[in-house]
């Protein structure tokens, strides 16, 4: 192997079969992606979700398999639904192995194998519907897109199970991909509209050594955006004979307008940004190109400091599921979908492995806690495709331009990404905690459970209790057999403003680097490490430009952004007004929304008992003192429809 250059390959994630859960926040999502959301999403799979809409997905399957008749039913993208749920399977299988699932999963496999066509193609709508259009259309028909959560599904079970069933079945798909596109002579030099198999052929080339996977990433990669002399995309629609309504669109909204190691701002469709993201920076790390790490961290700052929500939630506009242009970040239309906020996850926690750097986990756990928990409800049976940060239902309902901002959520989607993509991230939540290298254990995020990683040879348990987000106080126990130099990384989170680190009781010296306290000792078994992090209520503004949070502000509290909601605070949530320097009450409720701390203050409010009814007066409105009640954001809308607002106006 090649020295490896000291800014790549900082560390790697712990393998999730290495690391369980038990956490008293995140233990109920755990149980409900296993008993709830599995079953409830397959059966949302098979049509049997009485008023949801339908999926016919398993039916699509059969249909291509010829074990039914009819005609593909859905989106272009169908499949990928399927693939998602299984991913799902296979993370919730590495935690624990389940016979049922693991049948159903097999069964799966076999349904697929018969779907897939004798020269490795697989790809239901395709197959069924249209034969003769294959690979005529990569720019908008997701053939690539719907492989990439294939392979991802695939990797995932076999690194689970060991069973290589699966990753046979991708192999000789990728295979005949190879037949098709490339820069030889005689294949076409496509790339996919919808970045993601970029990622998912990383995955692939990572468990099987080839590297003709690597490869093809590289060239789906290099290639996007390029002329030679003509754009692809342009090619592909004169040979499809000019263009129909879905070809309007412009390059930028592929992320195809420009070379990608020319792009220097984040544009077009948000989830295809940031898959696309992810493969880059993954490429990079494993070529070591200092090159396209600059362009990662460039489409990186532009996207936290200029384009993302408080929530961690991006893609502003309900237009394309795009970006716009910097600090064009309304509240009540933020499209904000929750798939854009699982891929930002997904960016980021590749970046940190490469750059060791705690920005990069703040922003993971800030969409985590936020833009992205929201988009289920907690029973697990509903779903937010669209995380607005303020909601009035009134005008919700009834305006054609928001209509995709729904006040509750949804049991299903004709486009039905998000529901699996939300469960395919809580099945795999553990593979985000740690991360380690030879002589260093990383720790991101404060989730309760052990790991196990090797130094020298030694084998090292990691046990983490918290109360987190609740509170700030997390401890961390080591387990060994002989005593063992290493070094131990904690992140000190950006929201933490003032955070304390003792050794079995005792204060010990450590240098931060990065936004990681590292210590650098002999420990030995039985060892205790105390993190204190203070967490007030922290009061949050928004950059000057963005123009729709003037004169307002929102409420943190460590990890959590928090929002009102009319069942605790009164109908026009606009007219409250909160004087921000006041000190909040914390209070933890167990009886509310399964158990959350929520924020108690005090505020002003318009009294419209004593406004005359007049459209508009040239006197000031009398206000009246309040108290105001503020729950984390992901918790909204799980008491029925009411008004909901996360930047409050400041007295």
């Amino acid at each position: 192997m090649t020295q490896v250059k000291d800014h790549f390959m900082k560390m790697r994630p712990i393998n999730l079969k290495n690391v369980k859960l038990d956490d008293a926040f995140w233990n109920p999502w755990q149980k409900l992606v296993k008993e709830a959301i599995i079953p409830y999403q397959w059966d949302a799979l098979n049509d049997r979700i009485p008023g949801a809409e339908p999926s016919r997905t398993i039916q699509n399957f059969e249909i291509a398999a010829g074990k039914s008749s009819g005609t593909h039913y859905g989106m272009v993208f169908q499949d990928s639904d399927l693939y998602k749920w299984m991913e799902t399977v296979a993370y919730s299988l590495a935690n624990q192995r389940d016979e049922k699932w693991e049948k159903i999963f097999d069964d799966v496999v076999a349904l697929i194998e018969e779907a897939q066509e004798n020269d490795g193609y697989l790809n239901t709508y395709f197959s069924v519907n249209h034969p003769d259009q294959k690979w005529t259309n990569l720019k908008n028909d997701h053939e690539l897109y719907c492989a990439g959560h294939l392979i991802e599904a695939a990797v995932a079970y076999y690194e689970a199970t060991g069973k290589k069933r699966i990753i046979d079945v991708v192999s000789r798909l990728v295979d005949h991909i190879q037949t098709v596109l490339g820069d030889k002579q005689g294949k076409k030099r496509g790339y996919p509209g919808h970045p993601e198999i970029e990622l998912a052929l990383m995955k692939l080339y990572k468990v099987t050594g080839e590297s003709k996977y690597m490869n093809l990433c590289q060239f789906f990669i290099e290639e996007r955006g390029k002329r030679n002399p003509v754009h692809y995309y342009d090619l592909e629609l004169e040979d499809r004979g000019g263009p129909k309504r879905s070809d309007d669109r412009e390059y930028d909204y592929y992320q195809a307008h420009l070379p990608v190691r020319e792009q220097k701002t984040v544009e077009g469709h948000a989830v295809r940004a940031t898959y696309l993201y992810s493969g880059m920076i993954d490429l990079a790390s494993e070529l070591q190109d200092d090159e396209l790490l600059e362009v990662c961290k460039t489409l990186w700052e532009n996207t936290v400091n200029k384009r993302m929500y408080v929530t961690g939630g991006i893609g502003s506009s309900a237009h394309e599921e795009r970006f716009t242009v910097d600090y064009d970040l309304p509240n009540d239309r933020a499209y904000t979908e929750t798939c854009a906020a699982i891929a930002l996850i997904m960016w980021a926690h590749r970046m940190v492995q490469v750059e060791g750097d705690s920005q990069y986990t703040d922003v993971l756990e800030r969409a985590l806690y936020n833009g992205a928990l929201s988009g289920i409800s907690l029973d697990g049976k509903g779903y937010f495709y669209v995380n607005p940060l303020e909601v009035w239902p009134h005008t919700a309902n009834y305006r054609h331009d928001m209509k995709t901002v729904k006040p509750t959520r949804q049991q299903w989607f004709g486009c039905a990404c998000c529901p699996p993509n939300i469960a395919r991230l809580l099945a795999s939540l553990g593979q985000y905690i740690y991360s380690a290298n030879e002589s260093e254990i990383y720790v991101h995020l404060f989730i309760g459970g052990e790991t196990s990683f090797s130094i020298d040879s030694e084998e090292v348990q990691l046990t983490q209790t918290s109360n987190y987000p609740w509170d700030g106080e997390v401890q961390f126990t080591v387990s060994l057999k002989n005593a063992t130099t290493f070094m131990f990384a904690t992140r000190i989170p950006g929201w933490c403003k003032q955070a304390a680190i003792t050794v079995n009781g005792e204060k010990v010296s450590y240098q931060v680097e990065k936004g990681y306290a590292k210590i650098n000792r002999k420990w030995k078994d039985g060892d205790q490490i105390q993190l204190r992090l203070d967490m007030p209520v922290e009061v949050v503004r928004a950059h000057p430009e963005v123009r729709e949070n003037a004169g307002k502000v929102a409420l943190q509290r460590g990890p959590l952004v928090y929002c009102i909601e009319e069942v605790d605070n009164g109908r026009n949530l606009h007219a409250i007004q909160l004087p921000a320097s006041q000190t909040f009450d914390v209070l933890f409720d167990e009886t509310l929304l399964n158990g959350v701390s929520a924020i108690h203050g005090k505020a002003v409010k318009t009294d419209l008992s004593k406004i005359e009814n007049s459209l508009y007066a040239t006197d000031s409105y009398p206000e009246k003192d309040i108290k105001i009640k503020a729950i984390p954001y992901y918790a909204w809308c799980n008491r029925g429809e009411n008004e909901m607002m996360v930047w409050i106006r400041e007295k």
